[in-house]
């Protein structure tokens, strides 16, 4: 089974509006590292964060991870060990293996890093589509991705409507699949 890695960005923008549970739609294993969650210090979503882990059994550790730390200090250019270096050492550890891996974050850096080493990668938008696939109700998603926008994810206006047509498709498909 896929593990799916969350970056600090998507549990800030979703924790912040109490939607950490649409993370639950991806057919994966989520794992949330310690030193992703401690970049959550914000208020309410450092402790919707705490109360997301424990409800839905959200692994907090991974042994694979550990290994490439370096590595992926180097590919960052880091010095410190912080939340991006232990999900690329993650994308790293695990594309060596040849096994799948996930990457959900909405910081460019990462997203690139990760995709271009070979994870699948996917954002904050991506879980609201990914809902939708699951069967949230399409303009429950519009009113999420504006709720997303207003506290924290300020999107341009180009990015919102981008979020509005994946809404679109991906509710399309889905009824289209009923």
């Amino acid at each position: 089974m896929t593990r799916i890695f969350l970056d600090a960005t998507t549990l800030i923008a979703l924790g912040t509006i109490g939607e950490l549970e649409h993370l639950t739609s991806f057919a994966g294993d989520l794992v949330v590292l310690p030193a992703v969650q401690n970049e959550v210090t914000t208020e309410p979503a450092q402790t919707n964060l705490t109360r997301f882990i424990e409800q839905y059994e959200v692994e907090t550790t991974d042994p694979v991870v550990d290994d490439h730390l370096q590595e992926a200090k180097e590919v960052l250019g880091e010095v410190e060990k912080i939340g991006d270096v232990y999900l690329i050492g993650a994308v790293l550890g695990y594309t060596a293996d040849d096994l799948p891996i996930g990457i959900v974050s909405d910081d460019r850096r990462v997203r690139t890093t990760a995709r271009g080493l070979g994870a699948i990668v996917t954002g904050t938008i991506g879980v609201v589509v990914r809902a939708v696939e699951d069967g949230l109700d399409r303009e429950e998603a519009y009113t999420l991705v504006d709720r997303i926008d207003s506290h924290g994810l300020h999107m341009t206006g180009s990015l919102r409507e981008k979020a509005y047509s994946l809404i679109d498709e991906a509710a399309e498909a889905t009824s289209s699949d009923q």
